[in-house]
């Protein structure tokens, strides 16, 4: 039966580079983690994980609690985080919280029973009593995607005030002044930085910012378009800024059903680009995260804080793309 000196030998690296790629360390040249995954490859080497983990009391387990997988923007970071975590040798529990903050507190005890190295979060709440608590324990955990106010933690997310006030200068700039906003809770900080972004863009254009033209608290793709169907009669917006594809979608349903074209009669602009965008009719212009690399780089961050718990926490923004398509033109 091979050994991890077998390896380190056919791999040409010392013994403890290759206890590194083993542990998951972050910091080993990707060239030489390649060489000595192939030599383990090679020699059949299979390490006996569970009993390192019960020595070093990790289990190379981490949990990831997102609020719907079905929602392709999850469902791209999480394909991040596990294409990061597999590289570490890192396995992923996955949680569907359906942004439910009595569900977020089952899966956060679940998962500290199951003795997980640490969490990958997208939290419901911008006020987290869940990772308050965590904080407290000095638990390794990044959030991801969205934060909470007042406790200092890892965070990875993309430029949501600057992205949604990109993409509404956008919509300004085709002569659109009537634009509506839709959008989750205000309980989640994201919501609240694109709704900041889109009344800043209107502001700066001299645009009032009227409450008849905003709609918030949606929690599904059926919520936008009933809303939708109630809210256009009386609202009459020339363009509507959804602060994710899944409303935007919702809405472009509704208008539809209510026999307008689009984007002859409205301009819709969603903010995520998932794959949604790409499919939809008309192709839907979309503001842009890099999902994927959101997740592999909470991934990456929540190994180094699994490592090195004194660490200090990092706020990792990262910039947002203006994606056109067919769904906005210029109004008539």
């Amino acid at each position: 039966m091979p050994t991890i000196y077998d390896v380190a030998k056919a791999a040409g690296v010392s013994i403890a580079t290759v206890s590194r790629v083993l542990n998951g360390y972050p910091f080993v040249a990707e060239k030489t983690r390649e060489k000595v995954l192939r030599a383990m490859q090679e020699l059949n080497y299979s390490p006996n994980l569970l009993a390192a983990a019960l020595m070093k009391k990790n289990t190379y387990t981490v949990g990831l609690l997102i609020p719907d997988i079905s929602n392709p923007f999850f469902a791209e970071i999480t394909r991040g985080v596990e294409d990061a975590a597999n590289k570490f040798g890192f396995n992923i529990i996955i949680c569907n919280t359906d942004n439910d903050p009595e569900k977020e507190t089952k899966y956060v005890n679940l998962l500290l029973q199951k003795s997980v190295d640490g969490l990958i979060f997208a939290t419901s709440e911008i006020a987290n009593q869940n990772i308050l608590m965590l904080k407290e324990r000095q638990f390794p955990l990044v959030l991801i995607a969205r934060e909470v106010e007042g406790i200092e933690v890892d965070v990875v997310l993309a430029d949501n005030f600057q992205g949604a006030y990109e993409g509404v200068k956008y919509l300004i700039s085709l002569g659109h002044h009537r634009i509506a906003f839709l959008g989750e809770s205000l309980n989640i900080k994201s919501t609240r930085e694109r709704q900041a972004g889109y009344e800043k863009a209107l502001q700066e254009a001299g645009i009032p910012v009227e409450a008849e033209l905003i709609v918030t608290g949606l929690k599904s793709l059926e919520e936008a378009y009933h809303r939708m169907r109630l809210f256009y009669p009386k609202a009459r917006p020339t363009a509507v800024f959804a602060a994710n594809d899944v409303l935007a979608i919702g809405a472009i349903r509704a208008l539809k059903e209510l026999g307008l074209s689009i984007p002859g009669d409205v301009s819709v602009l969603g903010f995520d680009d998932t794959i949604f965008a790409s499919i939809a009719e008309p192709p839907l212009s979309s503001v842009a995260q890099p999902m994927r690399q959101m997740g592999k780089m909470a991934m990456t961050r929540l190994i180094s804080r699994i490592r090195n718990k004194e660490e200090k926490c990092r706020r990792l923004v990262l910039p947002t793309k203006l994606v056109i398509r067919a769904s906005t033109k210029a109004c008539s």
